[in-house]
């Protein structure tokens, strides 16, 4: 029973000022608030049980414009992030609704698209133990984590935001994660910018 969740906090701070006054999440991409692009991808995988979390002062308006998902045959429920603490702290803050269920966690800005996608996802939640990352080629490396790789194209190491990049995979904002993934984020230290770092969580299922 797999649960989908879609971290939709944070700032926005380099759309300001239209996020001054609404969520980035919620800005039109065509003809549909952006969240309903990851929303989408959770419900053609098939997951009935849906969270979205959210800023406090913002829920309102995700829950007026999304609803408890019924008009789409799932069940929505809100929380909340207080500050932006993280990718991670996003396990951390569903650890009660999963209630020990392995999770399918999106970012509710990231747009993804392609033949066989769904597929791929559905082939990824069907692990009964560990996590998947979804990668993606980049021109421009340094600015995400970064997975790299042995001569038997086994994963190496995922660094955040390296100097120099050992590949030109980029880890995307989409991840699954088995039933364990809000305990081992809870042992997670804080970075030098104060937050959880999803990669410090990728390499702890590394090193498993």
């Amino acid at each position: 029973n797999v649960k989908g969740i879609i971290l939709a906090g944070g700032n926005g701070t380099r759309l300001k000022p239209m996020t001054d006054i609404i969520s980035k999440q919620l800005l039109p991409v065509y003809n549909k608030p952006m969240i309903f692009y990851p929303l989408s991808l959770l419900i053609h995988s098939e997951i009935k049980e849906i969270l979205i979390i959210t800023k406090p002062e913002e829920q309102n308006s995700f829950k007026k414009i999304i609803g408890n998902g019924s008009k789409w045959g799932v069940k929505i429920d809100y929380l909340t992030q207080e500050k932006a603490s993280g990718i991670a702290q996003a396990l951390i803050i569903a650890k009660s609704w999963l209630k020990n269920s392995p999770s399918l966690l999106i970012l509710g800005d990231n747009l993804f698209f392609g033949l066989g996608l769904r597929d791929l996802v559905k082939k990824s939640i069907k692990k009964k133990k560990g996590s998947t990352i979804f990668g993606y080629q980049v021109s421009d490396p340094q600015r995400y984590g970064v997975v790299s790789f042995d001569k038997n194209k086994n994963i190496k190491s995922i660094i955040e935001k390296p100097k120099n990049p050992k590949s030109n995979w980029a880890v995307t904002g989409l991840y699954f994660y088995d039933k364990d993934a809000p305990k081992i984020a809870e042992k997670l230290k804080p970075s030098k910018r104060g937050e959880l770092e999803i990669v410090d969580l990728l390499n702890f299922y590394l090193d498993l």
